[in-house]
Formats: C-alpha cells, structure tokens, sequence
C-alpha cells in the first residue's frame, strides 16, 4: 500500500489550498430581493440616510420637552393640543410653547418639537388617564378630535425621548454592507430600506461532481450483489447548495483511467471547482492522484491530511481551481468536503472569514478515544438530561452513511489530544 505523503493538519491544508486559489469570481447583478444567501461583490453605501424624517417610537404627543420640565402625577403640566400629523403624511404642525400634537409610531413629528409623550403618561383635563386601545382616547378614536384641547403631562420628557432622530440608523454615504459579505435577511430588509432593489453579488461557484467505481450505480437502480448506490455526489452536492454553490453532477466513471481522466478535463472546463469521490481501493485513489496531476498546473498539493476520517483526501488546484479528490466512504467523503470544499466555496466568492456556524456546548456522554496528532472528528446526538445538554458520541465506520443520519453534529477532538472524558464540555458543530 502507497505511504501517503505530505501529510499536514487541516488548518496548514486549508492554507496550502488557499495560495493556489487566486481568482474570485465574476459579478453579477440581481433584484435585492433574490439576494438572500448570495455575497456581495461591491460594498454597498447608504444613497440617503435612515430614518429619513424624525419619527415618534410611541403613540403619543410631540412637544416642546421644556414644557414638560418638572411634571408630576401630584403637579401635572398643562399642554394644548393643536393638531395631529397623520400616519404617511409631512407634520405640518406648528408647536408654540405651551402646546403639543397628536402623533403615532413611526409617524413625523414636527420641526418645532423635539420630543414625544407617551400616551399613557397623559390624561385629558378633567378626564381619566388614557390607554391606547381605550375608546376615548383622541390617538385611537376612528373620528377626528376636535382642537384645541387640553391634556395634563404626568411625566416630564427629555429632549429627544422617544424620537428616532434624522440619520439614527444609517448616516448618509455610510458603507452599510462591504464586499465579501453574505447576505442575510435582515441585511435584504436593510438593502431595500434605504431604496437599494438590485445588488451586485459574485457568481455563485459551479462544483462539478464525479463518482467513481466499478462498483457504484444510480439510486435509482437496483444495486446487485457487490454493488453499492451512489451516495456521495448527493451528499457532497447538499453541501455545495447549502455553501450558495450550484452542483453539477458528472455521473458515475469506471475504474478506467481514460475514462476518469476524460471526465475530469470535460467537467473541470465547465465547473469552477471539481470534486472526484474515489473508491474504497487504492488502485482507484492512485488513479485519482494521477488524473488530478494530468490536469494541468500545480495538480496535486497533498496527498493526505492529519484527520479521522478521511485521512486519504487529495487535495490540488489546476489553473486556480480547487480539485479535490475524497475518500469514498460516506461519512469521510461529507465531513472532509465540509472541511475543504465548503471553505473553498467561500474563497472563490471572495470570502476570507467563514460564516458562523451552529455551535452549541454540551456534556460528552462516555469517553472517546484518540491518537496525539491528527484532529478527529466524532458524530454526536444530543440529549437533554438533568444535568443539561449530553452529547452522546455515535460510534460507527466511515463507510456507514447512518453514522451521520443518527447524529446532530460533529464532536471536534484537537490535533494534540489523546481523547476526550465522559462529563468533559464538549463544542458540538450542528450539521
């Protein structure tokens, strides 16, 4: 059996791949709305600023707030009420001193106040404190009030209480979102807050996907003896999807290197990234190794990497693109893409820092045991128990697709542990 060569631990792998992966991809341009996930490939700045208009946070009455100065439940001040800024309209209210306007969440309010009272710190004169559902309340009465009249402020306001002020939440020629970054919802609602309908993203990256083996079909066919389906360009390609890649799935090649080597070069021309899931024999990942080699410039960077499972993952780049080569074992074929591919994804987007994933800390439910040196990666479900969150570790070989069905997430044992204990805090990495 061939010795693996230039091993290296999975964070030096990451980086040797990244200094062959120069080129980020092109833009394009799409309605914001369509955004959600996608990376921006410009940084974005605020066309205006936001809110627009001073805005009231309660319903309430704008005023002068020095008119409020020193109110009380036991001394009230007595205010004037004017007029009312309707909802959607400009205030064109006039606030003298002494006086105040009705206006409501998220309304305007007027130049000449610069604070609002919320309705329940008011009662009208001679009448009962008022809510905002309540049926005599001038706010929420369907008829119009009739002006003047007078309201006592049981609380004094402090300029700019309860104003959302010009500019607050976005300053004019503010970069709001810069380049590189994945687009979230509440980042699409900003966008289109400030008027912003169309962003320019990055492309998503194509990942072509070849399964190899004599010994592999379609799901679709009826596996004979000796043969198995084809999981992995299924799994592999969820996590293309779920990293804002497209997948693009090359089929099913024969152990035939010029059958392989054939396949490659064709989806490799295609694809911005190509991944070969290799058989569980070593003739076929040598070949792997080989045609990897064949296409093109620098080719293979390692042949091996400091991880359980799926120490015989290849690693290389041709022409800027990211080649992998993965073990065929279903459970070594998803964690070491998730590990490579997925973070690869990221970069031809021009990402340099990995969105944040599912974390969540519980307590290891039985010891498990390591080697000093490699990283290693063990399949959880979480309990829930007395004590807290368990992880209960989900033993099983690489080549046991259910190994990960069973599971939650992923238990992280560092390169230089020798296992970890029962009861030990453990961070579980949520699938």
């Amino acid at each position: 059996m061939p010795e693996f060569f230039n091993v290296l631990p999975p964070d030096e792998a990451r980086e040797l791949l990244f200094q062959h992966l120069t080129a980020v991809l092109p833009a394009e341009t799409i309605p914001t709305p369509q955004a959600n996930g996608r990376v921006l490939a410009t940084a974005v700045t605020a066309p205006h600023a936001l809110p627009q208009f001073r805005r009231s946070t309660m319903d309430g009455y704008a005023v002068r707030a020095a008119d409020t100065y020193g109110a009380s439940e036991s001394l009230p001040a007595f205010l004037q009420v004017v007029g009312e800024v309707p909802m959607g309209h400009p205030a064109n209210v006039t606030l003298s001193v002494g006086q105040a306007a009705i206006v409501h969440t998220g309304g305007m309010i007027p130049e000449t106040a610069d604070a609002v009272v919320q309705i329940e710190q008011t009662q009208t004169v001679g009448g009962e404190r008022l809510s905002v559902s309540g049926e005599e309340s001038p706010i929420s009465n369907h008829q119009s009030p009739q002006f003047p009249f007078e309201i006592e402020v049981l609380r004094s306001v402090a300029v700019g209480q309860n104003v959302l002020q010009v500019g607050e939440d976005v300053r004019l020629d503010a970069e709001i979102l810069s380049s590189g970054h994945s687009l979230r919802p509440q980042d699409v609602g900003g966008l289109l807050a400030l008027g912003i309908t169309a962003v320019s993203v990055v492309r998503r990256p194509r990942v072509g996907i070849l399964a190899t083996g004599d010994e592999v079909v379609a799901p679709e066919e009826t596996a004979a003896p000796g043969q198995i389906r084809d999981i992995n360009s299924y799994t592999v390609a969820g996590l293309v999807t779920q990293a804002g890649g497209v997948p693009v799935l090359g089929g099913i090649i024969p152990d035939n290197f010029a059958a392989l080597a054939a396949a490659a070069a064709h989806l490799l021309a295609e694809t911005d990234m190509l991944v070969m899931s290799a058989g569980s024999s070593v003739s076929v990942r040598d070949m792997t190794v080989q045609v990897m080699d064949g296409l093109g410039q620098p080719g293979v960077l390692l042949h091996g990497v400091a991880t359980r499972p799926g120490k015989p993952t290849i690693v290389g780049a041709v022409g800027g693109k990211p080649v992998l080569g993965l073990p065929g074992n279903p459970v070594s074929a998803m964690i070491q893409f998730d590990m490579f591919g997925v973070p690869a994804i990221y970069r031809l987007q021009g990402v340099h820092t990995m969105p944040r994933r599912g974390l969540v800390w519980a307590r290891l439910g039985q010891n498990i045991a390591s080697e000093s040196g490699r990283e290693d990666y063990v399949p959880a479900r979480l309990e829930d128990s007395a004590d807290g969150l368990m992880a209960i570790p989900v033993f099983g070989k690489s080549n046991l697709i259910y190994t990960l069905v069973n599971a939650d997430g992923l238990i992280k044992i560092p390169l230089n542990k020798g296992g970890l204990l029962a009861g030990e805090w453990v961070e579980v990495r949520l699938f």
